[in-house]
């Protein structure tokens, strides 16, 4: 008898890859190719942040209550339009068509800027763009993943595939910091879009991979057919469901939290480094930490947290920590302390909050899935930037009481996990209402 023939080495290299990942060896090319949708879709906007935050702080930040005022408008305005294009066009083909859209105007601005490059308008233009853009692009990804995945699949591997997010805010500002002299800023206009333009054909080869490992409960053909419904569907869904009402919920404390401990950094951050300069070299320094943490803990702990200790782990470890971290500010308002805060928060959110919060939506309808999440992610997340920037008076007349200040945090922070934890309950009902009875 003839010896069977060995199995490829690639196979084996897939099967030892994919143990260390805890996914099975048929989603890894899934992981590969969403990871790289993620990384060229961030590195393209990372690439361009730093633009953006030069031209807010030109006169002092003064305008930045009234762009951030103006990007929640633009976010209201850009939610009917992609709640039209999700209704007419096959759901394979949403991101490449959104993403086509947000390049384009990038691109056009571009054209603007080495035209005009003195003219403010112009620069004002394009923060309040690249605000708009950088959650709709994340969303919209995050819906094709959603659509295309299981919760049985997600939950092994949505942290993989969120830590191309992660690569990507490190590989955009070093791009950033090499590329600026030789391009300019107009340059960087052009380069930003076009990195987001090749993660469409990333996602494209997710298409394709779910089309060669079809699921019964995923219909090939209904990918390929618009969504229907009319564009403000969104808006109402979130409004009818107590479910959706509550991922909302979850994302305004999310960003209450943010802006109180934000405002804190503020303080201790002058306090601590008078210099600019100094300044500046010790939040690239918690960037860098922040960045490696959580690729870190998405490459090898999340997917086995959520399997082994369940959803709710995700949702409220980092609410919970951050009520225990403004407690401990209360009563030691150093830099150090808020220094240890801000990177479990920032590294937590990445790793454990975001990918935790991407899986209640795969127990939506494929509607909600698209135009709901669009409306939370961007509207109500914008809303609440926008409401935090000009409640900043209201929080500097507290100043004077820092440990109030920290202690309100806190109370935010327990809502938080509070709704993390409720939202984590609602969705294995749902998840369990969706299996079908044995027999």
């Amino acid at each position: 008898m003839t010896a069977p023939a060995p199995l490829p080495e690639r196979t084996g290299l897939r099967q030892l890859v994919s143990r260390v990942l805890a996914i099975e060896p048929a989603e890894l090319p899934a992981v590969v190719a969403a990871w790289l949708m993620f990384l060229f879709a961030f590195t393209g906007y990372a690439l361009l942040r730093p633009v953006r935050d030069g031209i807010g702080s030109i006169g002092g930040g003064r305008d930045l209550p009234w762009l951030f005022s103006a990007t929640f408008i633009a976010t209201l305005l850009i939610i009917p339009l992609f709640g039209a294009v999700a209704s007419k066009v096959s759901r394979r083909r949403i991101l490449p068509w959104s993403y086509a859209f947000f390049a384009a105007v990038l691109f056009a601005l571009a054209a603007a800027w080495s035209l005009r490059p003195d003219e403010p308008w112009v620069g004002r233009a394009f923060y309040v763009w690249l605000s708009v853009l950088v959650l709709p692009v994340v969303s919209v990804a995050w819906s094709v993943l959603a659509d295309l995945l299981p919760l049985a699949q997600a939950k092994r591997t949505f942290a993989l595939m969120a830590a191309g997010i992660s690569v990507g805010g490190l590989v955009g500002p070093l791009l950033t910091r090499l590329l600026a002299g030789p391009l300019g800023i107009a340059g960087l206009m052009v380069l930003g879009p076009s990195l987001i333009l090749v993660s469409v054909l990333a996602a494209l080869w997710l298409q394709r991979w779910r089309d060669r490992h079809p699921l019964p409960a995923l219909d090939a053909q209904a990918r390929r057919a618009p969504l229907g419904g009319n564009p403000f569907a969104g808006l109402t869904d979130v409004l009818r469901s107590p479910y959706l009402l509550g991922i909302a919920l979850f994302v305004v404390l999310l960003s209450s939290v943010t802006t109180f401990l934000y405002f804190e950094q503020a303080a201790l951050l002058e306090a601590a480094f008078p210099a600019l300069e100094r300044r500046t070299e010790v939040l690239a320094t918690i960037d860098t930490v922040v960045q490696a943490l959580a690729l870190l803990t998405q490459v090898f702990l999340t997917g086995r947290i959520v399997q082994r200790l369940g959803l709710a782990v995700l949702l409220c470890a980092v609410p919970l920590t951050m009520a225990a971290g403004f407690v401990w500010l209360a009563f030691a308002p150093t830099f150090a302390v808020l220094v240890v805060v801000m990177v479990v928060r920032r590294a937590g959110e990445y790793a454990l909050a975001r990918p935790g919060r991407e899986l209640l939506f795969t127990v939506v309808p494929a509607e909600a899935k698209y135009k709901a999440k669009n409306v939370i992610d961007t509207a109500v997340y914008r809303g609440a930037d926008a409401v935090s920037g000009w409640a900043k008076a209201g929080i500097d007349a507290i100043a004077a009481f820092p440990a109030l200040v920290c202690l309100v945090g806190a109370g935010l922070a327990l809502a938080w996990g509070f709704t993390g934890w409720r939202l984590a309950r609602a969705q294995q009902r749902r998840a369990g209402e969706a299996v079908p009875p044995p027999g």
